[in-house]
């Protein structure tokens, strides 16, 4: 699938969209940058991409993102935590998608990719996740992402041609929100959940970016749905130890029991929505802890995407070098 006309980023003032626009650039691309509005734009600008602010949640805002030749849509534009409620997520995470979708058919665009969650999957069943597994989700953010999908797959019966992407927890450079972000940058997680032999699933960032521009060129992508997942499965001991060693941070030795750190996780959330922050370990979050969360990459793989950073302790050992240098969104 060949694109020569205009793409457009939504979310693409967040962590995930900020690095499928530096992706992009570094390819060529004519890139259209979207988010609500903000005042800093400097990161826009030294890309040289033009930023035009919308809301998805005023569907009046939306038109003019496909002025010119839209040909492709990533659409990274949501609500991305544990900690709001569904009635807050709904005009966002599906209504939004509703009207975004709606102008991507209208505009009959080659290709929109609708980037979701693994969370649609709910908790962890004994098996890796795969693409087939049924969605449970068991969070508001979770029923959130499996029923803004259920909007991109009505379209799709309309004609739009679209790929549903699922990452699993991202990390790296300017994450600060959802649960990468414990492995991204200092945190305050000083005891390690259970036992911390719980199995993970995570993916770096620039990965999960070069991943859904890799796939969005690919004809036989279209309809289809993808796990994004790196190929290590770090225990959750391992990897808030090694997240510690990368930031300079107190190394976590003493093991909570689980239904300790649900009740801590509830009163810091308590304490952080009282003060408009997400806490580090968000309460639906750690109701993941007591089991395995493993995500099935295989058909990522045989799409043919080639994993930049497959093992997690490699890129943790590569991000900690740069961590000091890296420069935040403008």
């Amino acid at each position: 699938m060949k694109f020569s006309g205009i793409t457009l980023v939504t979310g693409a003032a967040g962590f995930m969209g900020s690095h499928v626009v530096e992706s992009l650039v570094r390819d060529g691309v004519t890139v259209r940058a979207t988010s609500r509005p903000k005042k800093g734009l400097s990161f826009f600008t030294r890309l040289g991409v033009e930023y035009v602010a919308a809301d998805l949640t005023k569907p009046e805002t939306l038109p003019t993102l496909f002025d010119g030749k839209v040909d492709r849509v990533f659409h990274l534009g949501a609500i991305c935590n544990f900690s709001t409620p569904y009635k807050s997520l709904y005009p966002t995470n599906v209504l939004g998608v509703d009207h975004l979708t709606r102008l991507a058919l209208d505009n009959k665009i080659k290709v929109f990719v609708h980037v979701t969650s693994t969370s649609v999957y709910g908790h962890y069943k004994r098996y890796p996740f795969t693409e087939e597994t049924d969605r449970e989700p068991t969070d508001n953010y979770g029923r959130s992402k499996r029923d803004g999908e259920d909007i991109v797959f009505n379209r799709m019966k309309e004609g739009l041609p679209a790929i549903i992407v699922r990452p699993c927890t991202v990390y790296g450079p300017r994450c600060n929100d959802g649960a990468g972000k414990v492995f991204s940058r200092p945190s305050a997680i000083t005891a390690i959940p259970g036992s911390g032999r719980q199995k993970l699933s995570n993916i770096r960032a620039e990965d999960a970016a070069d991943a859904v521009i890799y796939l969005s060129g690919l004809d036989e992508a279209v309809g289809q749905v993808y796990n994004l997942a790196d190929d290590s499965n770090p225990t959750l001991e391992e990897a808030l130890v090694l997240a510690a060693e990368t930031f300079g941070t107190s190394v976590p030795k003493l093991h909570l029991p689980l239904s300790v750190v649900r009740l801590v996780a509830r009163l810091d959330g308590w304490v952080s929505g009282i003060r408009g922050k997400i806490p580090d370990l968000e309460y639906d979050a750690a109701r993941y802890l007591d089991k395995d969360y493993i995500v099935d990459n295989s058909r990522m793989k045989k799409a043919g995407y080639a994993l930049k950073y497959p093992d997690f302790r490699v890129s943790m050992a590569q991000l900690g070098k740069t961590y000091r240098h890296a420069s935040p969104l403008g």
